[in-house]
């Protein structure tokens, strides 16, 4: 199963508008016409329609880093799907391990968001991965195993193709630790076992499984030479050009 890599920039509560126009030009014109490697931004709900419109002319894909359960109504400060989708959103970050942390949110409140995104074709980007204190616990692979089945309930078969997972392991989100490319691929591996057995060999097989916890140009080649490792949702080198870009040309390398 060839899957194209996707090399997704999470800039989390960093970038003003105007800061993050001058990144998005940056990054469209040092990777914005290859189409070998899929590449996404996502900036802040603030910088969103900046961002679409350069965007618009290049083959950056848009993202954004969360959004509400709820189709509109009385939630105050909430983004609904629809929001997303006229600003021209593809894709959409749920339940990263920082909204997990400090906003307490559970497979269950990410599944509502998870079923909200399809229901209106954004296509998720699924966060899973495990606490320091559950891999030293050997619990690593009971963890993500119920992430994924809890967080993915009735998720329909129909729209497996636009689904994305991401496995960060909490310890080694902007902690400069990283998973070894054995660890990442044990874990990475048993996701998609998950996966088949929930929709089937090929599209178990089909879905992307990006790697989330502090990969950077230094260590990107062996994480992306892991069969199952399709990309990275990158963190803190996704707020420079120089570095984001250098992970998509590794990536761009390894799909040759």
């Amino acid at each position: 199963m060839s899957r194209k890599y996707l090399i997704a920039g999470n800039w989390k509560m960093n970038k003003t508008a105007s800061e993050a126009s001058d990144l998005v030009q940056e990054i469209n014109s040092s990777v914005g016409e290859q189409t070998a490697v899929q590449v996404c931004i996502c900036p802040a709900y603030t910088a969103l329609p900046k961002s679409s419109e350069l965007v618009e002319q290049s083959e950056v894909f848009l993202g954004a880093q969360d959004m509400s359960a709820e189709a509109s109504g009385a939630f105050t400060g909430e983004i609904s799907a629809e929001m997303l989708r006229d600003l021209y959103v593809t894709f959409v970050i749920l339940g990263h391990s920082e909204r997990r942390q400090y906003f307490n949110e559970t497979n269950q409140v990410i599944n509502r968001k998870i079923l909200r995104a399809v229901q209106n074709n954004l296509k998720p980007i699924y966060c899973i991965g495990e606490t320091l204190e559950e891999r030293e616990a050997g619990k690593t692979l009971d963890v993500v195993r119920s992430q994924v089945r809890e967080g993915l309930t009735d998720y329909p078969a129909t729209a497996v193709e636009n689904l994305v997972l991401a496995y960060e392991p909490v310890w080694a989100i902007g902690t400069g630790k990283t998973a070894t490319d054995e660890m990442a691929q044990e874990v990475h591996a048993d996701i998609r076992k998950v996966l088949k057995e929930m929709f089937g060999d090929s599209a178990g097989d089909s879905v992307r499984i990006l790697y989330g916890g502090s990969m950077k140009p230094e260590n990107a080649d062996g994480l992306l030479a892991q069969p199952d490792v399709d990309g990275g949702l990158i963190g803190g080198a996704s707020l420079t050009s120089r570095a984001f870009c250098g992970i998509v040309e590794a990536a761009q390398k390894a799909s040759s």
